[in-house]
């Protein structure tokens, strides 16, 4: 036990090897940069800010195929359309909201493993994008001009993504590798349920907490749920929780230096570099600069610079919640026994429903 303590924490701090070419991380600070500073040059930051978001996007482009590149991007562009239209649709009530969040996040954990789109970031900007378009103000008048800015924000990425990979591919003729993970039929609906379930629970206690931006508690647990088996869902719950407290700290330093909205703006485009480069490496270290990032990204100008002790303090409580809720659900999502009761009790139910037919 002594020995698999120092073990568990240099696995925490130790950077991986990995094969990702140094300018992706560069493409993808590109593909958020571009819409950020339109906005701000246009006195519309916030709208920049959302194109960003759905910019993001380029971070599925995995495949060492080009014609499979650019159909997984374009097919994820509208997956993201979708997330956000059903967010922006369904956030008129607490309740309603976190049902159908819920409902999404099955469906999306479900339909990924089918379209063997389980590597990373897999389901994650997708229940992301959800999560924040739920939790914005309600007011219908407002989704087609929102809509508009997600699809200007994937149309970016799209277009860059082509010009990289025209670029990167054009001296080899590799064939796409596509890894294919094998799960029973069942264990994968159990898997689905368990994490709709957990995304769309953890809505709900970000609105019972009566939280000012909910939407931090269901996007920290989906992003903790994303570990690989039951240990690693620990270990990524324990490196978001220290690097965010850490990030929160440098975030604090930072605003209190009062930076203007274009530091603001060229930092977001850094930072997402930065993430990038860092997150394949080591997850604990990468955590520190997604906090900022991601706070630059979702808060507000007049947020960032009123009361920044108040806004980090909150956040802190956000993830924090997001991130135990998360390792309880890592914990049911790998739990052996949970998966063969569950499954056991799915082919009881489809017996008896043929029995009766």
């Amino acid at each position: 036990m002594r020995d698999a303590q120092p073990g568990m924490l240099r696995q925490l701090f130790e950077f991986k090897e990995t094969e990702r070419k140094w300018h992706l991380p560069v493409l993808a600070g590109l593909c958020v940069g571009i819409p950020v500073l339109a906005g701000y040059y246009t006195d519309n930051l916030q709208d920049g800010k959302l194109a960003s978001m759905a910019a993001l996007v380029i971070l599925y482009i995995q495949s060492q195929s080009i014609g499979r590149r650019m159909i997984v991007l374009m097919a994820s562009s509208f997956g993201i359309m979708l997330s956000f239209t059903v967010g922006i649709v369904f956030g008129f009530n607490p309740v309603v909201a976190s049902v159908v969040l819920g409902l999404y996040a099955f469906a999306v954990h479900l339909v990924l493993y089918y379209l063997k789109m389980v590597r990373p970031p897999g389901n994650f900007f997708f229940i992301m994008i959800a999560s924040v378009a739920i939790s914005m103000p309600h007011n219908l008048e407002t989704v087609p001009h929102n809509i508009g800015l997600i699809g200007i924000g994937t149309i970016i990425s799209c277009f860059l993504g082509l010009v990289y990979s025209l670029v990167t591919l054009r001296k080899t003729r590799s064939e796409d590798e596509v890894i294919k993970v094998t799960k029973n039929q069942y264990v994968n609906f159990v898997e689905s349920v368990t994490f709709g379930a957990l995304v769309g629970l953890s809505l709900l206690i970000g609105y019972l907490l009566e939280l000012e931006k909910p939407y931090w508690v269901p996007t920290s647990c989906a992003a903790v749920m994303q570990g690989a088996s039951a240990t690693h869902v620990w270990q990524r719950s324990a490196q978001r929780i220290l690097g965010t407290f850490l990030g929160l700290i440098l975030t604090w330093f930072i605003l209190l230096l009062k930076p203007s909205l274009l530091v603001i703006s060229i930092g977001i485009i850094v930072l997402q570099t930065i993430v990038e480069f860092l997150v394949v490496r080591n997850y604990a270290i990468a955590v520190i600069f997604i906090t900022i990032l991601t706070i630059f990204l979702a808060e507000s100008g007049t947020a960032l610079t009123v009361n920044p002790s108040e806004l980090i303090t909150a956040r802190f409580f956000d993830i924090l919640t997001g991130s135990i809720v998360g390792a309880v659900g890592g914990w049911l999502l790998y739990n052996e026994r949970v998966h063969y009761l569950a499954t056991r009790q799915i082919r009881k139910t489809r017996l008896s429903i043929a029995r009766r037919k």
